[in-house]
């Protein structure tokens, strides 16, 4: 049977600081990859900060979307 679901609201600061710390370990992953081209350390800066930056919008847009369609839709204030 299907459990009743948790409505309490996701915390969009931990999606944020989770997603920042995926993006950066998927870039480490691509930047040292044995078949990948020697990179500089600015290079790698960058790619680091970029991926970090774009999952962590990634992940905290997607638990304030989360919240605001629970809120609207799925647990309305007459519940």
């Amino acid at each position: 049977m299907r459990k009743e679901a948790n409505a309490a609201p996701w915390n969009t600061g931990r999606a944020t600081l989770c997603g920042a710390g995926i993006g950066a370990v998927a870039a480490a992953f691509k930047l040292l990859a044995p078949w990948s081209a020697p990179h500089s350390l600015l290079e790698m800066s960058e790619e680091l900060a970029g991926a970090a930056l774009a999952f962590a919008l990634l992940c905290g847009l997607a638990a304030a979307l989360r919240n605001f369609l629970a809120r609207r839709l799925i647990w309305p204030e007459g519940r």
